[in-house]
């Protein structure tokens, strides 16, 4: 958000011309910033050969897709509806890779069907899909690198108790079933978490599927995942991708001198694309003195922003209405039968009812995360791009929690 005369706008347009147009709550994005994201990511990895591979569990609205792809990204679906999502969006098959975990084997046949990459994270599946389709199909095999790294250990995918990737000590069972089925691989695959900082959890990471990848000479890319830390303060650190992207192009510029056939480096953001971009705006309902605190209550919960509670995350939450207002402690909490605490003991520009406020940073896994919890209607999307705000997804109304719902005579 900027600052503009005390009033915040977002992407060029006042955030209060945009409640008032969407209502409260709402999640607004900046394109603006996604493009720039994109950008600084591609930047960072000049001259390495990279393809961008939006992981569209972050935020999945079809526009915001679009927007990906005109920006030259790929798409990383964790589902079969976000394949379908996705191509509903525009994107080519060959430009969506297909990474699920834990599904049935009907899955993995209806994305062979739908013409996208298949991703495939464990010995059992590999043995089926190889027993199915032999070397028919090419396959991108992603193992456990046996690290444990991300901000919480809810978001950390490598370590040797998660469910997700082949541990990388099974790799001469991975070869026998490759051998013995016919197998085409074309690719490698390692996720090690999210909200990473240090940049030598990437290098470990990669140095092991490196090795890895000496075993497999006709794949076409490494796709090492992604997991960057975002800032969510206003002194916050992040991952210094300009430094990632210098040590491990470096890296795999060695590695591609040694071969014969060249391998592309692949990431998978989808946070650090999406994150800064979105602000959820939620209006003051009550503002509640106890014996214990200030409690400013919002028209909102974390059904509609569960990351706080779920996580432990941090949103700076600014008063969109009081830019220049005197800063007071208090808590926000949200109106959902459960404790949904979005901020403890935080100093706000001081708050009074139907005041906006604005949480930063709600672009990944925000809306993506709602539910209907207590059966509260789940928020409208605006995409603001080139200084006009668009209305992206409309606010759910009582008919959508009753649309599924079945009527039978109980009596």
């Amino acid at each position: 958000m900027q600052l503009i005369d005390s009033r915040y706008h977002i992407g060029g347009v006042p955030v209060e011309e945009i409640a008032t147009q969407a209502g409260t709550p709402v999640y607004i994005y900046d394109s603006a910033v996604i493009a720039r994201q994109v950008k600084r990511l591609r930047s960072a990895f000049e001259p390495t050969p990279l393809r961008v591979m939006y992981a569209c569990k972050a935020l999945s609205n079809v526009n915001v897709l679009r927007w990906m792809r005109q920006l030259g990204c790929g798409l990383d679906a964790v589902s079969i509806q976000e394949v379908r999502i996705g191509l509903h969006a525009g994107f080519l098959p060959h430009e969506i890779l297909f990474t699920p975990n834990m599904v049935g084997f009907a899955e993995y046949e209806q994305a062979v069907e739908l013409g996208v990459m298949i991703n495939i994270d464990s010995l059992g599946m590999l043995e089926h899909f190889g027993h199915t389709y032999g070397g028919s199909v090419p396959v991108c095999i992603r193992f456990n690198p046996h690290i444990m790294a991300g901000g919480n250990e809810r978001i950390s995918t490598g370590h040797v108790d998660s469910k997700f990737g082949i541990s990388i000590h099974q790799l001469r069972h991975v070869q026998r079933v490759v051998a013995s089925s016919g197998i085409r691989v074309n690719g490698l695959h390692m996720h090690t978490g999210s909200d990473i900082l240090d940049a030598e959890v990437f290098l470990q990471g990669a140095e092991i599927i490196l090795e890895i990848a000496e075993q497999f000479t006709e794949i076409n890319f490494l796709d090492l995942g992604s997991g960057f830390k975002v800032p969510y303060k206003p002194d916050d650190v992040e991952t210094d991708i300009e430094d990632l992207g210098a040590r491990l192009g470096e890296r795999i510029a060695r590695f591609n001198k040694a071969r014969s056939k060249p391998v592309e480096l692949w990431v998978e953001p989808g946070k650090f694309l999406v994150s800064e971009s979105g602000t959820f705006i939620a209006r003051v309902a009550q503002v509640k003195q106890t014996t214990a605190t200030v409690f400013i209550g919002v028209d909102s919960g974390f059904n509609h922003l569960i990351r706080p509670m779920l996580y432990g995350s941090y949103h700076q939450i600014v008063n969109l209405s009081s830019p220049n207002g005197k800063p007071r402690i208090c808590t926000v909490a949200g109106y959902i039968c459960e404790t949904d605490t979005f901020a403890q003991d935080r100093k706000i520009a001081e708050v009074h009812e139907g005041d906006l406020l604005g949480f930063l940073n709600s672009g990944a896994y925000g809306w993506s995360m709602s539910s209907n919890y207590n059966s509260r209607l789940r928020p409208p999307e605006v995409l603001v791009h080139n200084g006009k705000a668009h209305i992206i997804r409309e606010r759910e109304e009582l008919s959508d929690l009753l649309r599924h719902q079945v009527d039978v005579d109980i009596s």
